[in-house]
């Protein structure tokens, strides 16, 4: 773990070159968890060097999983000696993702007992949605602290077919309900499902590993699992949020960078509004579904609304990039995310750089363009709001300083570095 504090950033500074997208994120963790149901090998590869992979690694290797790098992003994973009463339950307190863990867990051994995991301050995140479908399929719940215990009740007779219905579109408790059936020798039907790019990867990956699942891209879907999973080998795509994020620090810094890697059936949705609200660029489509994307300069910068919405809308994850655009655009712009009462706080930092922005309520705020940008000392809350932040910095006018940059090093890899090779002056200060 890298012990970075801040990034000094002088903005203003012309951004030309190409910077590429990596492994997703999000889909990483899925697929790392869904490697602990089979006792077979399996190889992930295109993996980002991240902060949070290597906790997830690092979790699961305290299990007594077996993991070897093949290559720099590439994992050799063996789950055959997995032991959950080893698990390093502070990391799980650190790190949201590891919520996958109990769909994992569950299925393997019929019980697990895990602490509430943690991650971003972004507002509530309780993992009743969670809770709630898995009780569904009859699992006992038992609170314990701060900590959750969940069984498979042994004297139950189990239905040749089991209906889910999630509470809300949450990603996660897709993702945890899918890993848990995978191994029921039985039809699970989730509805209400979350269909983005991370479920859509997990559902190819337990596809090879021997699972049945139809339905992937609706909000319903079917899962067959089996008793015995085999191995599999699987790429991961590439970040479509990262893509994202890149795309909007060129539109918002007018820059002539090519941005690589950018899976665009994740994309579409924010690709329209952007050539909705005045930005132009060109699209290189070198495989099907996947290319490249030059921003050309804008004129004239418009927008209405930003509203974060599930998949195929536009990512929560990426608001608060679209939300440093909007500093730029002519009049007023609603800045909406119903999903995150955190999700906001950035913009308390861009109101320290000048920006005119008025909250309505933790949900809602609007954001008056277009305003000129000075640097100056700015916190770093969440992983999405520090890139956010950056890109501010970038178009700013003289010098800001980041701070809690662990934050960004969770989902960016080495992001200084690949900015400073498109033109960026921006220096990591470690302590």
């Amino acid at each position: 773990m890298r012990d970075a504090n801040k990034f000094i950033i002088n903005g203003g500074k012309r951004l030309k070159g190409e910077i590429e997208a990596r492994g997703a994120k999000n889909s990483a963790f899925s697929i790392l968890a869904a490697a602990l149901l089979t006792d077979k090998e399996c190889v992930v590869s295109n993996l980002p060097l991240i902060e949070d992979l290597f906790r997830m690694i690092e979790i699961m290797k305290s299990m007594d999983v077996d993991i070897d790098w093949l290559g720099k992003r590439t994992i050799r994973i063996n789950a055959k000696n997995l032991d959950p009463s080893k698990v390093k339950k502070d990391l799980v307190l650190l790190f949201r993702g590891s919520i996958l863990l109990y769909g994992s867990l569950l299925a393997r051994f019929g019980k697990v007992k895990l602490p509430c995991p943690g991650g971003c301050i972004i507002g509530a995140r309780p993992i009743t949605t969670h809770l709630d479908a898995f009780s569904q399929l009859g699992i006992q719940i038992i609170p314990c602290d701060n900590s959750f215990e969940l069984r498979i009740s042994s004297n139950e007779v189990r239905p040749r077919q089991s209906n889910v219905i999630l509470n809300e579109f949450s990603v996660t408790a897709t993702e945890n309900i899918m890993l848990f059936a995978s191994l029921l020798p039985q039809t699970t039907v989730i509805k209400i499902a979350d269909s983005d790019y991370q479920v859509q990867e997990l559902a190819k990956f337990l596809n090879k590993l021997g699972v049945e699942i139809k339905g992937v891209g609706a909000h319903t879907i079917t899962i067959t699992g089996k008793k015995k999973l085999k191995g599999a080998k699987h790429h991961l795509i590439y970040d479509p949020i990262e893509a994202g994020t890149f795309i909007l620090m060129a539109a918002a810094s007018k820059a002539n960078v090519l941005i690589k890697n950018i899976e665009f059936p994740f994309l579409e949705f924010p690709l329209k509004k952007l050539r909705d609200f005045g930005v132009s660029y060109e699209v290189a489509e070198k495989s099907p579904g996947r290319g490249s994307i030059k921003i050309l300069p804008w004129k004239t910068l418009k927008i209405d609304k930003i509203q974060s919405l599930p998949y195929p809308g536009i990512p929560s994850d990426l608001q608060s990039a679209f939300g440093v655009l909007a500093t730029q655009a002519d009049g007023p712009t609603l800045i909406h995310d119903p999903l995150y009462e955190g999700r906001l706080k950035y913009l308390e930092e861009l109101n320290k750089m000048g920006a005119k922005i008025i909250f309505a309520d933790p949900h809602r705020a609007v954001i008056d363009g277009p305003t000129r940008l000075f640097g100056t000392e700015l916190g770093s809350f969440d992983l999405r709001g520090g890139a956010a932040l950056i890109i501010a910095a970038l178009i700013a006018k003289g010098q800001s300083v980041i701070n809690n940059i662990y934050q960004v090093d969770r989902g960016y890899e080495r992001i200084e570095e690949r900015l400073q090779k498109i033109g960026a002056d921006i220096r990591r200060i470690e302590s």
